[in-house]
């Protein structure tokens, strides 16, 4: 019986085979020759290139069980060439993180992603990956008073562990903020080495102690959507249905979006 993890090296196999048989000699500047059964290189040509042994290459090819190491992947990928999307694709199939992932790092906000921000009637914000709002619309400044209604920080966490108009603002404000820290922590595994993330935790640990004793806890969830409720200064009780969107070119980002219900669809 097929096993997931022979399902896995059977699929790295051909993936890398596929890529390696697309590529040119010519590209590398190696003699096409005449007697190539297919136009691509030959797997000693590919593992020359990429400093490994053609029968690693072979192995890999054959979905035997071997050990893959990053680095060699990486080598790998530059050499076939290939995509963004394809690198991410070869890493995943192969078990492994990328290790040159965080070193793509933009903070760069994505043009395209403000006007769409804007143009929702309902709240709605974008925040990079130290959950800094970087655009937000006109609703969502009304809810979250506090936070995006003024010129202060705009950072979501330090709102809601530094902030005492959090405390007031959100519902439940304790079971809010320990699952907040869990999703942040999920986000924050992917970004180890960036130092303003680390600067952030610690801040955050040093000035709230429900932070710290959350934090020291290592729970982790995904971010989720459902039921978000608020005790707004001018609107009273207020309930939204929140849903957290993550752009496909840009997964470090997350479009927050909050959809307003009555309240008796929020009544348990």
């Amino acid at each position: 019986m097929m096993t997931s993890d022979d399902t896995r090296r059977r699929e790295l196999g051909e993936f890398v085979r596929a890529h390696r048989e697309r590529l040119r000699p010519a590209m590398f500047g190696l003699d096409p020759g005449s007697r190539r059964r297919t136009p691509g290189l030959r797997r000693e040509e590919l593992a020359g290139l990429a400093g490994v042994s053609a029968t690693w290459i072979a192995w890999i090819e054959q979905g035997r069980e071997l050990s893959v190491s990053p680095s060699a992947l990486v080598r790998l990928a530059r050499v076939m060439r290939l995509s963004p999307a394809e690198r991410s694709y070869l890493f995943a199939v192969a078990g492994r993180a990328d290790p040159e992932q965080a070193e793509a790092h933009d903070d760069a906000m994505p043009e395209e992603l403000a006007p769409i921000v804007a143009a929702l009637a309902m709240p709605a914000y974008l925040i990079d990956r130290a959950w800094t709002a970087r655009a937000w619309n006109g609703p969502a400044a009304r809810l979250f008073t506090g936070w995006l209604d003024g010129a202060g920080e705009r950072n979501l966490l330090r709102f809601i562990f530094l902030d005492p108009a959090a405390r007031r603002l959100i519902a439940d404000w304790d079971i809010r903020a320990r699952r907040v820290a869990a999703e942040f922590r999920a986000d924050y595994s992917r970004h180890l080495a960036a130092p303003e993330m680390r600067a952030l935790v610690g801040q955050l640990a040093e000035g709230s102690p429900l932070f710290a004793e959350a934090w020291e806890a290592h729970a982790v969830v995904e971010r989720e959507g459902g039921l978000r409720l608020f005790d707004h200064p001018a609107d009273g009780r207020i309930a939204f249905r929140q849903t957290t969107l993550q752009p496909a070119r840009h997964p470090e980002w997350k479009l927050v979006v909050l959809e307003p219900i009555e309240a008796a669809q929020a009544a348990p």
